[in-house]
């Protein structure tokens, strides 16, 4: 493998720069959760969605807003509810009388940054207006199509499938979304540091640090990192295994995976791996690269079987044990 131009090293530094300033601005307000953080710059980076879950209370809310208060774009936001319509989302035709013809109401979705607020809150229909938009960046309204804005990239969030009022999310969504990530409570120094802040009547201001074209200049050279044709080969091994174990001498996870990862599953490890060496610093990627945006692509791309419920085994129990016996080049 050639090593990376100090040219492009130094491009990959220009930008590592910026991400910087967008990290120290949303730490006046966000304490801890730098994972987060680092994860909805990833999916922004890679132009992938995100899904972020976790009980209520712990930022995810403010997190992602946050975020796109730290980015000079367009932001919306829609907090999803058991009564909310699919047009409530992409928009209508409304008809005009004195005109006698219709014209197009565009929703929220016709922005940059999208926060899906609780978005299993409101039922599939609802949540199926989304499709075409997340993966097309596109949405038809009557019999016309409207391109979306770019960047276009949706955040939503989350509570655990569990807690009253929730609707599961289509399998057909839940694949497009690149990432899905686990928020944990924050440790004891942290939650004294976030009752001070949130106590307090002045809150942080955040202010635009990173413009769209600078997101779109990272995003070119984060796609030209160099993958070496033996870490294509352990990304598609990995996705292979969580389709047919015994291949991948695994047979004891045969009867624990229903459903093993779709071929957007390689896609998006490989984007994702990409960028991760990017904010790295590197102009390569690693296998560890791979290892640690693994369990984010991979955990919601998984379904368990009932015998793996009833062991009490969840995706991320078997990614680890999938990841712990492919070979690493």
């Amino acid at each position: 493998m050639a090593e990376p131009t100090p040219e492009f090293l130094k491009e990959i530094e220009t930008h590592a720069l910026a991400l910087r300033r967008v990290r120290e601005e949303v730490g006046k307000v966000i304490v801890g959760q730098e994972y987060m953080i680092d994860r909805i710059l990833m999916a922004l980076l890679a132009d992938g969605h995100i899904l972020i879950e976790g009980i209520p209370g712990l930022a995810k809310t403010t997190a992602v807003k946050t975020v796109a208060s730290a980015i000079s774009t367009s932001f919306s936001r829609i907090q999803f509810t058991p009564d909310l319509l699919p047009a409530d989302v992409i928009g209508t035709e409304v008809y005009r009388p004195q005109q006698m013809d219709f014209t197009v109401k565009r929703g929220p979705v016709f922005t940059n940054l999208l926060l899906a607020d609780e978005i299993n809150r409101a039922p599939a229909k609802v949540q199926s207006a989304l499709l075409e938009a997340m993966q097309e960046r596109q949405v038809t309204i009557g019999e016309t199509t409207h391109h979306l804005p770019d960047p276009f990239l949706v955040l939503a969030t989350q509570n655990p499938i569990e807690q009253e009022g929730t609707y599961p999310l289509p399998e057909a969504q839940i694949d497009r979304f690149m990432l899905k990530l686990k928020v944990r409570y924050p440790d004891k120094p942290q939650e004294k540091e976030i009752m001070r802040r949130m106590a307090a009547r002045a809150k942080p201001e955040v202010h635009p640090v990173i413009s769209p074209e600078q997101i779109k200049a990272a995003r070119a050279v984060a796609d030209r990192v160099h993958i070496h044709p033996k870490v294509e080969d352990y990304i598609i091994d990995i996705v292979f295994a969580t389709r047919e174990p015994k291949l991948a001498k695994l047979e004891k996870l045969q009867k624990l995976i229903n459903y093993g990862a779709s071929p957007r599953a390689s896609i998006y490890l490989a984007q994702a791996a990409k960028v991760h060496a990017f904010m790295a610093g590197r102009g390569y990627v690693t296998p560890q690269d791979v290892k640690s945006v693994g369990p984010d692509v991979l955990r919601h791309r998984l379904l368990v079987s009932y015998e793996a419920e009833a062991r009490d085994l969840s995706a991320d129990d078997l990614i680890q044990e999938i990841f712990n016996t492919v070979d690493v080049p």
